[in-house]
C-alpha cells in the first residue's frame, strides 16, 4: 500500500513538472528541422509557420535544412533530438511514404514521434501539354487504351505521392502499360511536360498552378475529393466518376518522442490560429496548399491511414524498395 501511495505520488510530482516546463515553455530558441533543400515548397511553409511561432511565443523558432536521402537524413536526425520542444521537425509525405519504399529508414514515424498537426496539404493534378487531344480524363484514357505506345507520363521521383498517384490512376484503370518517366524532382518533370517531351504528368500542383493558369499546361482533375481552391474550373477525380484516387502532398509538424503533452497542444493550438490569419491563409493558398491545423490525434490517425494506403499501392505496383 504504501509502494502504491509512493508511486502515486512520484507520478503526480511528474505530471506537476511537466506542466510547469511547459508553462515555461518556449524559453529559448527552437529549431524546426526541415529534411530538405531551402527554396522548396516544404521549407517555404516552413517559414511561414516558424515565423508566426517566433511573433506568437515570444522567442525565435529558426529553419534548419537537413537535405538528403529523400528526407531520411533530417528526419532521422530529428528522432534521436531530445522530447523536450526544443527541437521540431516539418515533414512532407515522404514522412508516410519512404518507410514501405526503404529497406531501412532511421526512424519510426509511429513510435519516434509525436504528431503535432498537419499545417496544410496540396492536392495532386493530372496534367498535359496543351497539343495533347484529350479534353477529359475520360477522352485520355480512350486515347492511352487506342495506342499506350503514343503516350509516356512524367514523374517527379520514384516514390513522391503524385508517383504514387500515377501507380493508382494505372492500376485503377488498367493501364499498366502505360510508361513512367521519373524525373529528379518536380520542376523538371514539370518542365518535360511543357516542352512535350513527355505530355502527361501527376504533379502536387504548387509548382504548376501557375503554368496552368497561362495556358502552358492543362489540368485534366485533381486528386482530391473536393474541388481545390487554386483551380476551380478543374474537377475531381472523384466526381468524374473515378473513385479511391484520393492522394495529397503533404505538410506536417511533429515532435521527437517524449514532448510534453501540453507543449505539444500549445504549438498545434498556435499553429491552428496562425493559419487561421487571413494573410497566412492567402499566402498559403497561393502556393496551392490548403490550410488544416487538425488535432494531435486526428493527425495520428491520418499518419497511420497513410502509411497503410501508400503501401498497398507500392506492393501493388511491385515497386522494388530502395
Amino acid at each position: 500500500m504504501v509502494r502504491i501511495v509512493r508511486m502515486a505520488a512520484l507520478c503526480a510530482a511528474m505530471v506537476a513538472a511537466s506542466a510547469a516546463f511547459a508553462d515555461n515553455y518556449p524559453n529559448r530558441l527552437v529549431r524546426i528541422i526541415v529534411p530538405f533543400p531551402a527554396g522548396g515548397p516544404t521549407d517555404v511553409m516552413a517559414r511561414f509557420i516558424g515565423q508566426k511561432l517566433s511573433e506568437r511565443l515570444g522567442q525565435q523558432f529558426i529553419i534548419e535544412n537537413q537535405p538528403g536521402a529523400a528526407g531520411n537524413i533530417g528526419m532521422g536526425n530529428a528522432a534521436k533530438a531530445p522530447g523536450d520542444g526544443y527541437t521540431l521537425l516539418f515533414v512532407s509525405s515522404s514522412f508516410v511514404v519512404n518507410p514501405s519504399l526503404y529497406h531501412k529508414v532511421p526512424f519510426d514515424p509511429e513510435k519516434d514521434f509525436v504528431p503535432i498537426t498537419k499545417a496544410a496539404a496540396a492536392t495532386h493534378a493530372l496534367i498535359a501539354n496543351p497539343d495533347v487531344p484529350a479534353r477529359t480524363v475520360n477522352e485520355l484514357v480512350d486515347l492511352i487504351r487506342a495506342d499506350p505506345t503514343k503516350f509516356n507520363i512524367a514523374s517527379p521521383g520514384m516514390g513522391t505521392t503524385p508517383s504514387l498517384s500515377i501507380e493508382l490512376f494505372k492500376q485503377s484503370l488498367g493501364l499498366s502499360q502505360l510508361l513512367v518517366v521519373p524525373f529528379a524532382g518536380g520542376n523538371p518533370s514539370i518542365q518535360s511536360v511543357v516542352a512535350g517531351h513527355t505530355p502527361l504528368s501527376f504533379q502536387a500542383i504548387p509548382p504548376a498552378t501557375a503554368l496552368i493558369r497561362e495556358g502552358k499546361l492543362r489540368a485534366l482533375a485533381v486528386t482530391s475529393l473536393k474541388r481545390a481552391a487554386a483551380l476551380p474550373d478543374v474537377p475531381t477525380l472523384d466526381e468524374l466518376g473515378i473513385k479511391g484516387q484520393e492522394a495529397e502532398t503533404m505538410q506536417g509538424v511533429l515532435a521527437p518522442a517524449g514532448t510534453p503533452k501540453e507543449i505539444v497542444d500549445l504549438l498545434q493550438r498556435e499553429i491552428a490560429a496562425s493559419l487561421a490569419l487571413p494573410e497566412v491563409k492567402e499566402k498559403i493558398l497561393a502556393l496551392g496548399f490548403e490550410p488544416s491545423g487538425i488535432t494531435p490525434a486526428e493527425f495520428a490517425a491520418y499518419i497511420r491511414a497513410e502509411i497503410a494506403k501508400w503501401r498497398k499501392v507500392i506492393e501493388d505496383a511491385h515497386i522494388p524498395k530502395i
